[in-house]
């Protein structure tokens, strides 16, 4: 079974990170990871910190001559921040010279860390509960990518929405017309290696120039106003074949998996599937994709083909061919100029919230975490379908999986 582990704090000497299950023969591309971890730090407004860190891997066991051994991968990430002080969590910090915090921010882990693990000083809470941990999910999820890469199966990540900003991506038209990649329906055209390059264009992941454009100066005056801005995020799959988790006990349905996954990305508060939210909001007859054979088309026979991906890939827990499409909805963040009301949770006085170096919008960093947790939970899916210890025993499984059903 794939799973990882990660440890490390937000301040402390490096992140660490464990993946078993990792099948052998896998080429690894520490490029391509190291990658990743540079977009996760990219975005407009980001903190002071994104410019102290560098972020990539240093792979400690598991990978010979660039290829998995089969054996758990252990890989690190340094902090860079910890070598500067004067934090009381860096290398040159003064140990017992700060005093502790006890103002929790709401909204944040602050409050219930203190209590429930009995801890006397916020920051230390703080330190795990950070976003920084999701560096080390980054790098651990390119390891999936680079997994499912071998099956041309592709993922990429893009910002929809920054505050009241949408980026006004419409339905494609039915009846011919323009179907830029502005249109949503158009998007299904297009190879995600062109989206990509468009996404990268923008300080803010956003596929509509435009939009971008707007999404940036709501970003700065949320900067001039001390407070922070929450949005939305849409990660796409394609090339993932029908089949993967299964609808016969709850836990192995592959939507809830990866709804847990992407609900774990700190500030996400609520996944959508496809056109979730829009469906249930009108006629079943406008709410699933009809199926039509296509004998042209390739894999599974008959070739199936759908007009419509309202069901964002997945129906009854599994995948059926089409794009996996995930939206998440991120609130503003809690760490902000302008404070809050809180409580000192020592004296049980009123007091303003707490204040430490933060991020204005985390929405397009998070949109690449988002591409790591759904090719981990895909991967993960991959290899219970077609399971093997070497890379060339997974080849056999899923060919003989296409063949057969052909």
């Amino acid at each position: 079974m794939l799973r990882f582990l990660t440890g490390g704090e937000s301040h402390g000497k490096a992140l660490i990170g464990i993946l078993e299950g990792f099948p052998a023969g896998v080429p690894i591309q520490v490029d391509e990871i190291d990658e990743d971890l540079k977009r996760r730090q990219m975005g407009y407004r980001r903190s002071h910190r994104m410019k102290i860190e560098k972020d990539r891997i240093e792979i400690l066991s598991g990978v010979r001559e660039g290829l998995s051994m089969g054996s758990p991968i252990s890989i690190l990430i340094e902090n860079k921040d910890w070598e500067i002080p004067p934090s009381p969590f860096t290398k040159g910090g003064k140990k017992g010279g700060f005093d502790p915090i006890t103002v929790p921010r709401p909204g944040h882990a602050d409050l219930v860390g203190y209590y429930k693990y009995g801890l006397k000083d916020i920051r230390w809470v703080s330190e795990r509960s950070s976003a920084r941990e999701t560096a080390m999910r980054v790098a651990l999820g390119g390891f999936a990518k680079l997994l499912l890469k071998q099956f041309d199966i592709e993922i990429l990540g893009h910002v929809i929405q920054i505050g009241a900003v949408g980026a006004g991506l419409k339905p494609a038209p039915t009846q011919g017309g323009n179907r830029g990649i502005s249109s949503v329906g158009a998007i299904r055209e297009f190879p995600l290696q062109e989206l990509k390059k468009q996404v990268m264009k923008s300080p803010v992941f956003c596929l509509n120039p435009d939009a971008s454009k707007k999404m940036c100066s709501l970003i700065d005056e949320a900067r001039k106003k001390g407070t922070t801005l929450g949005g939305r995020f849409e990660v796409i799959a394609r090339g993932v074949p029908l089949g993967l988790g299964s609808y016969v006990h709850w836990d192995r349905k592959l939507d809830g998996r990866i709804a847990q996954a992407f609900v774990s990305i700190q500030s996400v508060k609520a996944v959508e599937i496809g056109e979730g939210i829009r469906v249930s909001q009108g006629w079943g007859s406008e709410a699933h994709d009809e199926i039509f054979v296509d004998n042209a088309g390739a894999g599974l026979a008959p070739a199936l083909r759908r007009e419509t991906n309202r069901a964002g890939g997945l129906e009854g827990g599994v995948t059926n061919g089409e794009d996996i499409v995930v939206r998440a909805f991120c609130k503003p963040i809690s760490t902000q100029k302008n404070r809050l009301r809180s409580i000192d949770l020592v004296t049980k006085e009123p007091k303003e919230s707490s204040y430490q170096r933060s991020d204005i919008c985390i929405v397009p960093a998070a949109s690449v975490v988002g591409e790591s947790a759904l090719a981990f939970e895909l991967a993960r899916a991959f290899l219970e379908k077609f399971g093997g210890d070497h890379l060339e025993e997974i080849r056999r499984n899923y060919a003989g999986y296409i063949e057969s059903s052909r």
